[in-house]
Formats: structure tokens, sequence, C-alpha cells
């Protein structure tokens, strides 16, 4: 709202008084955006389809000097000065679809008298001059001021979740204008399309409600109307007056809905995968890494029975998301069935187990003899095959595809052990890892030389095509994991484990053969893994590369997908929100400790309790100097969660918005039998300390 300036004592022959006919909201040329504004046009095309809509006239853009015609408009709508007008903005730029410009230009209240109004005129023509020395077309709406009970914003959507199925009020004491404008909070009201409330609203602090229920209905019928004749819900301004007439002010698209998933849309989050592949990925590391995952993780869940085989055909269990790997998580199992009770009911899932028992019966005493075998397996072709530089071209597209087919073999023995094995051996890699890292740094290697002479030390990396090989910060002695050889010989490790290793050594040859082959393409490194799986091959096998290689981005960095979430259209995503009563934290590391929470960057506090969101394989050098750990995502049969274990370090994973709730510094309780976690006061414990 602005406020009246001194303008108004300006002499009465004022050219910009005298550029402005009326014209009457109910005239036709108040229909056209273009002369009238958006505003007039919208509200005059409401009141001739018959809506509430107050009475009034505009004065176009670049109308004519009549200032006769424009001062008998005044008199009539004022009725000689008597009722207090409202002068607003209407510009051909605002309220439209591409843009509202909210609040962008001039209104002004309660104008009463002759020169009030024409300086209110000036104030809102005034507002059309930009920052910019730019001036945008400006017309002004005039309308009478309208004495209101309630008043507020109605959304024909609810913009906030993006659901076209509901709606959203906002209402005040009083006119809208006092909660646009952000004097006053308004009380919220959440309805059906009907205009049936879907959660409680708090009275008012006068005690009542501010609306009723036959108010509320008739704010969604007004809403329907208004959608039904600009072709989509609106964004718009009303008021009741004391007599309980209900009135609308501005009617305008809403410019800014959020994202909304598809219905049925698959909830994915990183998962599992992300101690795999916990960074952005180029194009050709997925078609490496991620599509022989998907492909292992759905003959794992098919052989046990434990998703539909129609769905591992048409749902890829794992997939990319801007670059990130995500999982789906109902596939998996990760997450509860949304309808609990029919789930139980259902007896499909039932019966495909029971199909599948007889199989994973079999295969549960098998498995550790066939997991032996794969390791074997892959450990001979290893040894086996020359360097990169002694392959012929068409060799070296024979190992890349092995190397595929590998990996198939390796991720879906490595999830079945995982769910059918019970080993009672909790030695990991990434264990043995520290142990021949803390050697090999003792004896002054480089990392080059320590993967050469232990190559357990790559369970502590990721893979990657474009960035050099780096091993983490090693430990001191002390540090290493009890009943672990500190040497670069490999412990025997359990078959998960085993397999979960041999992953990431298929993954290094790939790297190398990778290279190797942008070597001869004539391509860096960089360039190399912008290409797809089929042009690689199509390369190597004589033909020739993308004509547009050249010209090729690397993806940027992309942030960390939410835990679980669902992707709209243009590929949005929509981060889920938690349900009432979902999955609670686990504790995977028993104990109970209470120290500083640590985000893993800058100093890190004596007691260092870290929280993160995925288990990232480079964490387990941090885990000897560490009170607890916490993540927002993981299963007790996660790398780092195994880990936690041999260190005798409290964990907790699945802590939903850990990263959020508990930011570096807080003194943070954890459980990590039960998964409780518990901020406690600084200001108390500072008491009690003294």
């Amino acid at each position: 709202m602005t406020t009246l300036d001194e303008r108004g004592r300006e002499h009465d022959e004022d050219p910009a008084l005298r550029t402005g006919a009326a014209v009457a909201l109910d005239d036709p040329a108040a229909l056209l955006p273009l002369s009238a504004g958006s505003k007039a046009a919208n509200l005059a095309r409401a009141a001739a389809a018959g809506l509430p809509v107050l009475p009034g006239f505009v004065i176009p853009d670049h109308a004519g000097d009549d200032a006769e015609a424009l001062r008998h408009a005044w008199r009539e709508l004022s009725h000689d000065g008597t009722a207090p007008l409202v002068v607003r903005s209407s510009s051909p730029q605002e309220d439209t679809q591409e843009s509202s410009l909210a609040g962008q230009f001039a209104s002004v209240l309660d104008v009463r008298g002759w020169p009030a109004f024409r300086a209110a005129v000036r104030t809102v023509l005034d507002s059309a001059d930009r920052p910019d020395g730019t001036r945008v077309p400006m017309a002004v709406l005039v309308q009478p001021m309208l004495d209101a009970r309630v008043g507020g914003v109605l959304f024909g959507a609810d913009p906030v979740e993006g659901r076209l199925d509901r709606m959203l009020v906002s209402a005040v004491r009083g006119g809208p204008d006092a909660l646009v404008s952000g004097e006053q909070d308004g009380t919220s009201y959440h309805l059906t399309r009907s205009g049936r409330r879907l959660r409680p609203t708090p009275p008012h602090p006068a005690g009542e409600h501010l609306l009723t229920r036959t108010e509320l209905h008739r704010l969604a019928r007004l809403a329907r109307q208004v959608e039904k004749l600009f072709g989509g819900p609106q964004d718009m301004e009303f008021s009741f007056d004391a007599a309980g007439r209900l009135w609308l002010f501005q009617a305008r698209p809403i410019t800014a809905m959020t994202a909304r998933p598809a219905r049925g849309a698959r909830l994915l989050g990183p998962g599992p995968v992300a101690e795999t592949l916990p960074g952005t990925l180029q194009p050709l590391e997925e078609d490496l890494w991620v599509a022989p995952m998907a492909r292992g993780l759905g003959a794992a869940l098919d052989i046990g029975g434990s998703a539909p085989r129609r769905l591992l055909r048409t749902h890829p269990v794992v997939t990319t998301v801007a670059g990130r790997a995500a999982a789906d998580l109902r596939l998996l199992g990760a997450v509860p069935p949304r309808h609990r009770l029919l789930a139980r009911l259902n007896p499909l899932p039932g019966a495909r187990r029971l199909a599948a028992a007889w199989r994973t019966g079999r295969l549960t005493r098998a498995l550790p003899d066939l997991a032996l075998d794969l390791t074997a397996d892959i450990d001979r072709r290893l040894a086996e095959t020359p360097a990169p530089a002694e392959l012929s071209r068409t060799e070296l597209a024979d190992l890349l595809r092995w190397t595929r087919s590998a990996l198939v073999a390796l991720h879906a023995q490595e999830a079945l052990a995982g769910a059918l094995l019970r080993e009672s051996d909790t030695r990991t890699a990434a264990g043995a890892a520290l142990a021949a890292l803390a050697e090999c740094r003792d004896r002054g290697l480089t990392d080059a030389e320590t993967v050469a002479v232990a190559p357990v030390v790559l369970a502590l990396t990721p893979p990657s095509l474009t960035t050099p090989l780096r091993l983490p910060p090693t430990t001191h002695d002390g540090d290493r994991p009890a009943g672990t050889a500190a040497d670069s010989a490999l412990p025997a490790l359990p078959a998960r484990e085993s397999l979960r290793l041999r992953v990431r050594w298929v993954h290094q040859l790939q790297t190398h053969l990778v290279h190797d082959a942008a070597r001869r393409l004539a391509l860096s490194r960089r360039a190399v893994a912008l290409l797809r799986w089929p042009e690689l091959l199509g390369a190597l096998d004589g033909g020739r590369l993308p004509a547009d290689v050249a010209q090729r981005l690397p993806r940027p960095d992309a942030p960390p997908l939410p835990d679980a979430f669902r992707v709209a259209d243009d590929s949005v995503v929509v981060a889920e929100r938690p349900r009432e009563g979902g999955a609670p934290a686990q504790g995977v590391s028993g104990g109970r400790a209470s120290g500083t929470v640590w985000d893993g960057r800058g100093e890190r506090p004596d007691d260092p309790v870290l929280v993160v969101r995925t288990l990232d394989p480079a964490l387990a050098p941090l885990l000897p100097h560490l009170t607890a750990l916490v993540a927002q995502t993981g299963s007790p049969l996660s790398h780092l969660a195994v880990l936690a274990r041999e260190f005798k370090v409290p964990a907790v994973v699945g802590a939903a918005d850990a990263v959020q709730r508990f930011a570096p510094g807080t003194r943070l309780a954890v459980d990590g039998t039960s998964g409780e976690l518990r901020a406690e006061d600084t200001r108390t414990r500072e008491a009690a300390d003294r």
C-alpha cells in the first residue's frame, strides 16, 4: 500500500491526468489487456460471466486526454466524493501466465476527494518507472473501497504441494491488502475442491474461526467458476463484506506451482547404491557401472521372489537422476508398503516367495561355494589380463564386454549373500584396507605402488573415469581394527565382502581399459567419459566417433539426492515428505555415546559424532577417531556399518533428515542398539559440569 504524498496539491491541469479517459468495467474495451491491463481485463471478463466483481472503471494506457470524462467517472463511482475508492495498477505485464509481478507496482487505498484521487493516479503511473530506467505500460484500475469483514487470498490449487485436487485459502480480518502486504499473518485453510477442510484449522485469536463452513464452500465454488472461465486454477483475492456477500478483487494465473510427480511415480533414493557410487557420474560411467548393477540386483530380487517379475522387467532397480545413482526403494524393500493391511491380505507376494522358496533354500546352502567359485574366476581372469597397451582394439572391446558381464554376476551374488547368508565373520574389506594402507604408508609407498602391492586398499575409494586415484589419509597403527592382519596379503573375508571387493577391482580394470581406449581414439579422459557404451564399442570396432564429441560438456557436480524422492516432469526431483509413523532410525552397532556433531569438514572436535547423508566408503579412515556415527541412509549390512562394529563405534542409520536436524556443534546422544538419537541441551550440560 502506498501513502499519498504532496503531489495531490499540484495544479489541476497536470498533463498526466489529461491523458486518461475512463472505461467502465462493463465496457467491451475493458476486456483488452494491452490497453486496460491484465488485472482490469480479467475482472471485466469475470464480471461479464456473472461473477461477483465490484463496479469500477479503468484509465487505459496511452488513453486520450478527456479530463472531464475522467472526473465524471470519478463522481459517479465515489458518489461525488463521499465514498472512498481504491486506485490500483493494471499493467499488461502483470497478472499474466508467465509472470505475476505481484507487489511490483503501486496501489492506493481509501482515496477520498478529487485532489487525493489525482495524486493516487499519479502514484500508480509513477510506479511504472523501473530502477533500470525503463518504463512499463500502465493502466489504472479504480473501484469502490469495500468495508470488508474478512478477506484474503484463494488459490484454486495447492501451489506448495503442487496438487491440482486441493485448494488453499489464507484469510485475515478486513481486506486482503493487510495479508498480501505482509502486515498480518493469515489463517490457512486446506480444502478439497468441494470446500471440505482437510486439516484442522486453529481458531482466530479472538476465539472464533474467520471463515465458516458455508463460506469455505462458497469460496471453493468461486474458485471452480474462475478456473472454468480462465482455463486453469487462479490466484485470487477476495473479501466478504458485513452483509456476507462475497466479492472477487483479482484473478491471475498461478505462476509458481511446486513440481508434482505423476500418480504412481517411483519412490527413489540413494539408499545402498550410494555406498558404491557416491558421486556424480558421467554418461560412460553410468553405462559401465549403473547398468550392470541394475541387472544384477534385478536378478537377485527375481531369484529371491522379493519383487514381481513384471515390475523387474519394466522398472530398473537402479537408475540415475542428474547423474547420481538412485535405487527403487520399494523394489528393494527399503520402505514399508503404503497400505500395510492390503499388503498383508494380498496373496501374491506370499505365493511368489513360496515359488522361490525351493530356489532360495538350495541357494542358501550353495551360495558360499558359488561366491568362492566366482571370486576365484574373477581373480584368475584379472591375473591373466595383460596390460591394456598389449591388447588389440578388438581384444580391448571384448575385455570391456566381459567386465560388464562380470559385474552383473558379482552384484547379483553380493545382494543374495547379504539377504540369505548370516555370516558370523564380521571382518570387512575396508578394515583390511585400512591395515594394509597403514603398512604401505609406513614403508613410504606412493598411492600407485600401494594399489599394486595391496589392491585391497581400493575398497576405500569410489570408482571414477575422470578423477585420478587418491587414497585417503592413513590411520595410526593403534587404530587398526582388531584381528586384521597389517600386511599386504589379503586375509580371508566373508563371502559378501569378498564379492564387494571384486566389484571394486573390476571397476578399476575398466578404468584402465577406458583410459587406454581414449589414448587410441585421441580423446582425453574427460572426453571419453562423455561417450555412451555403444559409441565407445563402435569406435573400438572401427567405426567413427560421434560428430559432436568435441562439443559435449561434462555433467556438473550435482547436489546430493534426497533420502527418498520422486521425479516430476522435466526431471525435477521432488523430495518425499516423511510419513508419520514412518520407519524409525535403526541401530546397527551397539553401544551408547554422547559427543559433538561433526560433518566431516573443518576441525574435528575432541568427541566427534559424524552425521552424514550416506555411508561413503571414503569415510572409513575417520571411523577410528569417531565417538559415534549417524547416517540418513544405509542398513546393518552397509560397508561402514559393519566396519563400525569392528571398531566398536555406536552407529545409527536411517535417521531421517539427520543432517538438517543436527547441525555441527550440537551435542548428540547416540544409542547404537535402539537407534535413539537425542540432542542434548548444551546449557543444561554446562550447568551440570559446574
